[in-house]
């Protein structure tokens, strides 16, 4: 790395802890509230079950497609100041969330939730690309994937403490007060990463052309559509995990323990990826993990055609399957963002909004297929890991467990 400014104040432990803390920002806005959706599905009068999950749907969908504008922001502008403002759109949608007297309103804070959220993705993303490359960029990512991959394992138990004591609603006023929290944090403490240099004019021309040497690059296509398969199978668990453990295995007020089991198995296999990527390589890893987690995706998948697929059976499988993710997504996302040192920020951007986009969809598809059992759940994932096998023999031209092909090193 170079001696910048931003690298004399900002330290790689607090830089992964901001990284993590703004990641977390997102995933408590999925997570927390997944055992209130029963409540809020009450709360609004919703006939039909599955439409519980257009709580989460509608939020990962704005989420996506808002980063296509904040990359060319955070290029033109830089990255604190694109961040703070929307953290403060997101700050409104939380509190518009509390107050919200009708579903369709309360979707539209989410919605609007979502559009704030969108910068934090872009801004991570973009800060440590501008500090770091290659291997190192991806141990970073890791790492601080690792820290707040803590947030899915005790979110879904802070909502379920939450509505002990209180309405679903406090639920909404957590993320207020979280967002508020982090928006601090960024204000005294983050500076501006983005080197004058590599400023970029706000206006059509310039936005088509960071967008147009982003799809330019194999690289970053392949492995960007391989992450948007990828994700659309952790966005089908999330979306009906909280069907799938109380409405099949009935496990009522226990559902954070078993959906914290499978975070635990994420969060393993990223600790893990983030101790061996320096030394294996992101290719190496990623291509032997995705390999592994649509075979173990393919073996569930018949289990539950089978009948065999009981509660222990299906859990464990299923964090069998998701550790091989925590190997994945990390490693895909630095691949991706490897050649883009010029235009991360735009990069960031249309890498977040079809990974977040595109991966709300296949979740939704696998989701929305919900008939009260794991079967339609489990073809999914099969099917959503053999696409990302695909992805990644056409990005690598049916090479895997190479190295970096030669214009584009890992360093």
């Amino acid at each position: 790395m170079s001696d910048t400014p931003a690298q004399r104040t900002l330290s790689i432990p607090e830089l992964v802890g901001m990284v993590a803390a703004l990641s977390a920002l997102n995933a408590l806005a999925i997570d927390i509230m997944l055992p209130a959706l029963p409540q809020i599905g009450e709360a609004f009068q919703l006939t039909n079950d599955n439409d519980r999950q257009l709580v989460i749907i509608c939020y990962v969908a704005l989420f996506g497609v808002s980063q296509l504008i904040y990359g060319p922001l955070a290029d033109a502008f830089g990255r604190r100041s694109v961040l703070v403002y929307a953290l403060g759109i997101y700050i409104a949608g939380s509190i518009l969330c509390v107050v919200a007297p009708s579903f369709e309103l309360f979707l539209a804070a989410r919605a609007l939730q979502g559009v704030g959220a969108a910068a934090t993705r872009v801004i991570a993303t973009a800060v440590v690309r501008d500090l770091m490359e290659g291997r190192r960029m991806a141990q970073v990512m890791s790492m601080a994937m690792t820290a707040f991959m803590i947030v899915p394992i005790i979110a879904p138990s802070i909502g379920q403490l939450i509505l002990f004591v209180a309405p679903w609603r406090w639920i909404f006023g957590a993320l207020l007060v979280y967002a508020l929290i982090v928006l601090a944090w960024a204000l005294i403490r983050l500076p501006e990463t983005l080197k004058p240099e590599n400023r970029r004019a706000f206006n059509p021309p310039a936005i088509i052309s960071a967008y147009a040497m982003v799809l330019r690059e194999r690289q970053t296509v392949g492995y960007m559509f391989a992450t948007t398969f990828i994700t659309g199978c952790l966005f089908g668990y999330i979306t009906s995990s909280e069907q799938l453990f109380v409405d099949v295995y009935n496990l009522g007020p226990a559902f954070p323990l078993a959906f914290a089991s499978i975070a635990i198995a994420i969060s393993a296999g990223t600790f893990l990826n983030s101790r061996l990527v320096v030394r294996h390589g992101m290719r190496r890893l990623s291509h032997i993990m995705i390999i592994g987690f649509t075979i173990a995706a393919l073996v569930l998948a018949g289990i539950a055609q089978l009948g065999w697929a009981t509660f222990p059976v299906f859990t464990i499988m299923l964090a069998i399957t998701f550790a091989m993710f925590g190997f994945i997504a990390s490693n895909f996302n630095a691949l991706a963002m490897e050649p883009m040192g010029k235009v991360a920020g735009s990069a960031s951007a249309i890498y977040g909004a079809v990974t977040a986009t595109g991966g709300a969809i296949f979740g939704a598809l696998i989701g929305r297929a919900f008939d009260g059992t794991v079967v339609p759940f489990a073809i999914g994932l099969a099917a959503a890991g053999a696409a990302t096998l695909l992805s990644v023999l056409w990005t690598e031209r049916g090479k895997l467990l190479g190295p970096a092909p030669a214009l584009v090193r890992e360093r």
